[in-house]
């Protein structure tokens, strides 16, 4: 059973941080489940009315808060997936290397969602397929309490992937044991040829202890470290760099984290930074949680204003390279789009009780609530961005992930202006 938290309180944040927990909340609302109740749902997972969530192959579970004295017993029943569908799953993460390192960072490749569907092998939740229970005497289609559980599971998603395989039947101990015996099979049956030994090159640590002529190998993590798998977790650098160099062995440890996470995505397949403008290149090493003085060279070097550049960077963590060009400029978006936000946001129909029918301006991709304070933009990545006025210049800055719901966009940014 996977350790349970408590889902988020009121404001803490929006149900999901992650694109595969805000994919979760996505899949559930265009499912065939009510969607009356999926809202009532929603509001009670904003309140805090579900208890810890536990998940096992198979089935979520947690104790829902309602109108009794006593919690309601939740649960949410999603198939699994059979023997030779999980062979497919493991073959199409061990294809890649980056993939099993993105896992084990605690990221979900996309390209492993996609390339796993095109396979018949759902990771996430297909239309017709979550069952909701409840001990409640609601006869929804879910009832509130299940909706409420199914919301909630988006921030245990966001916290650790891997709990999507234990829904889907394997836990996340064996998954990762299974890719381990068929990367070693790989291994034992690679051809060594002459080119290829003379291919292989010299080891990085090899490489840069030859700068001084000294090196000290750290020591192997311990066995049964939460850190990935001992006998082959990188060893992080520890040689001084040469007298005189410009750079810190801090700066270049940090540049080495920065050049291991952009390998590990490259194998991936995700090749869009090859191309990044040097703004966004520094953007994105700035998102990356660098230090003060870092940060102030990155500015110097962009050419821009700091407050500009911070912008920029909280728009990069809240919505991706998408967030940026939300940011930047104002863009020309699918009128349908809009109008489609609009009804959904103003009409009492459509528009939850916590997502109380707003007084919008339109312009171009931006609907804002000047009387609130509160903004939401639409993406390039299709996704609704919240935003609130900030600072003495009562700026606009992002305040909350993107998500594809203007109606949780919303929510999201009113959460960030309320008074703390």
């Amino acid at each position: 059973m996977t350790p349970s938290r408590k889902a988020p309180r009121t404001g803490s944040r929006a149900f999901a941080a992650t694109w595969w927990g805000q994919a979760w909340v996505d899949a559930l609302e265009a499912s065939t489940l009510d969607a009356g109740r999926l809202s009532r749902g929603r509001t009670y997972a904003r309140k805090g009315m579900v208890g810890p969530v536990t998940t096992t192959p198979g089935l979520l579970r947690a104790e829902v808060e309602g109108s009794a004295p006593w919690p309601y017993d939740a649960a949410l029943h999603l198939r699994v997936l059979t023997g030779a569908q999980w062979e497919t799953l493991l073959g199409a993460i061990a294809a890649q290397a980056g993939r099993t390192a993105a896992l084990l960072d605690g990221e979900m490749p996309a390209d492993l969602v996609d390339d796993a569907r095109a396979a018949g092998v759902p990771l996430l939740p297909e239309a017709s397929e979550l069952d909701p229970e409840c001990s409640c005497p609601d006869w929804g289609y879910p009832c509130k309490h299940a909706a409420a559980l199914c919301y909630a599971t988006a921030a245990h998603l966001d916290d650790d992937p891997f709990w999507l395989f234990t829904l889907r039947g394997r836990t996340k101990d064996a998954v990762l044991a299974a890719l381990r015996t068929r990367r070693q099979a790989l291994t034992d049956t690679a051809p060594e040829t002459g080119e290829t030994a003379r291919g292989r090159g010299v080891p990085a640590r090899e490489a840069f202890a030859s700068w001084n002529g000294s090196f000290t190998p750290p020591a192997r993590e311990p066995a049964g470290s939460t850190h990935g798998e001992a006998d082959t977790a990188p060893s992080p650098v520890t040689t001084a760099p040469p007298p005189g160099a410009p750079f810190t062995l801090d700066d270049l440890e940090a540049l080495t984290r920065d050049t291991a996470q952009r390998a590990r995505h490259l194998a991936a397949g995700h090749t869009a930074s090859l191309t990044s403008a040097p703004l966004e290149d520094a953007v994105r090493l700035a998102a990356t949680g660098i230090g003060e003085d870092w940060f102030h060279q990155l500015v110097r070097a962009a050419g821009v204003p700091a407050l500009d550049f911070a912008l920029l960077v909280r728009a990069l963590r809240h919505g991706g390279p998408a967030g940026v060009a939300v940011a930047r400029a104002p863009l020309v978006p699918d009128p349908a789009a809009m109008a489609a936000a609009r009804t959904a946001l103003t009409d009492p129909d459509t528009a939850d009780d916590t997502a109380r029918t707003a007084r919008l301006r339109a312009w171009r991709n931006r609907l804002t609530a000047d009387d609130e304070g509160v903004q939401i933009r639409f993406g390039p990545d299709n996704r609704w961005h919240p935003y609130t006025r900030e600072g003495r210049n009562a700026a606009w800055w992002p305040c909350a992930p993107a998500t594809a719901d203007p109606v949780a966009a919303l929510v999201a940014a009113r959460t960030a202006a309320a008074p703390r």
